[in-house]
């Protein structure tokens, strides 16, 4: 299916690795390719597939890299991030762990924001420091990212907003010391879903998405995705991701297709949701500070105005009563919100934010705030339910 770059970005993703017609017919969706080996007509045809493959070239010659299901995502995703090749993996953090590997070595060093992505520092901790690779976290809002940048430094690895209290960096500031320096940028692109946020167009080299989250959409699909701007850049990162044999199966790539087709749709509603539900948590007196970055009143209010055209379904909010066991008791008195870790799916999820976690942000740090922290995935049920939902809590724990 033929695209006209002049269309807009909602048509283009609508129909980015669509099927082409055979004979004249064709499915609407690309179906389900599944295999483990790949058959070739000829010695030949054998031998020059895998020449062209060790040199760069999205070719298959066995299953595990993926034939028309995943060529399908793999075009999706690079026209819905604006990037030059993309790569599965089978989770969001493994799609982290592949591009940390690819891009760092013994005698490496990387500097990460504190807020990213709490499972990082277990992959620093128990693989990268073991190799030799030295992570130094980093406050963008309290250090000077050009003094940190040593001859070692081989990756800037960031998150906006940042996990939890969705902290919003200045993107375009960060990228343009970095790429002075000569060091890639990579960030987490999973809060926006590749939908707000356009990071490669504000100086990232790699955008990161836990794909299991708003582009599968669901709650039914384990999957990440690594979008990269260049070609000497995804030759790092396929000569890692063959070494470390990552692959995702035909029909959870599938999946993952399928929810992107209603992506902007999907957000939009999220964004809807979680504004109200975000306004009237300001309005509460048990609540101390709603965390929202499309509220006017919060500190990333103008960077996000700036770089983003909108907001997931993530809201957090501190209570003001310091006591963590009433965190807990609100939460498990809430009848809409399910409990649980993950989200993006179209359901309501709430969660108690680990202290630890939270106090790995010097921001949090030095704000001196032992308040606890619930986050909320507002999914794509009725807000003014979701509001009762939370009022109902709200009288029956800490009123």
């Amino acid at each position: 299916m033929s695209q006209n770059p002049t269309d807009g970005i909602h048509t283009r993703l609508l129909h980015a690795g669509g099927v082409s017609l055979r004979d004249g017919v064709g499915p609407v969706n690309v179906p389900v390719v599944r295999t483990s080996t790949v058959r070739f007509e000829d010695v030949e045809t054998l031998a020059d597939r895998h020449h062209r493959r060790s040199h760069g070239e999205r070719i298959a010659t066995y299953g595990r890299h993926g034939l028309d299901t995943h060529e399908a995502l793999e075009d999706a995703l690079c026209t819905l991030e604006g990037g030059h090749r993309a790569f599965l993996a089978p989770s969001g953090l493994s799609a982290i762990t592949l591009v940390l590997l690819a891009l760092l070595g013994p005698g490496d060093h990387a500097l990460v924001s504190d807020t990213v992505y709490a499972p990082l520092r277990r992959v620093d901790q128990t693989l990268l420091q073991r190799l030799g690779v030295e992570v130094q976290y980093f406050s963008p809002a309290h250090d000077d990212l050009d003094a940190l940048i040593r001859a070692s430094t081989r990756l800037v690895y960031l998150e906006s907003p940042g996990s939890l209290l969705f902290d919003v960096l200045d993107l375009p500031a960060l990228t343009a010391i970095a790429r002075a320096k000569g060091v890639p940028v990579a960030i987490d692109n999973t809060w926006s879903g590749g939908w707000f946020l356009q990071p490669l167009q504000l100086g990232a080299n790699i955008s990161i998405q836990a794909a299991t989250k708003y582009i599968a959409g669901h709650s039914d699909v384990m999957q990440g995705a690594v979008v990269v701007d260049s070609p000497a850049l995804a030759g790092r990162i396929a000569t890692a991701h063959e070494a470390l044999g990552l692959t995702i199966g035909a029909d959870d790539a599938y999946l993952a297709l399928r929810g992107l087709r209603t992506l902007p749709v999907r957000l939009a509603q999220h964004q809807r949701n979680a504004t109200e539900v975000a306004q009237w948590l300001q309005q509460q007196p048990q609540v101390a500070r709603t965390f929202y970055p499309a509220l006017p009143e919060d500190p990333g209010h103008v960077l996000w105005k700036r770089d983003f055209t909108g907001a997931s379904g993530l809201v957090s909010f501190a209570l003001r009563d310091g006591n963590h066991s009433v965190a807990g008791r609100l939460v498990n008195a809430l009848r809409l919100f399910s409990i649980g870790a993950s989200w993006g799916g179209y359901e309501s999820l709430a969660l108690v934010a680990p202290p630890e976690r939270l106090n790995a942000s010097r921001t949090w740090q030095e704000s001196g705030k032992n308040a606890p922290v619930i986050r909320l995935h507002v999914g794509l049920e009725d807000p003014r339910d979701l509001i009762a939902d939370l009022r109902q809590a709200f009288q029956r724990t800490i009123a």
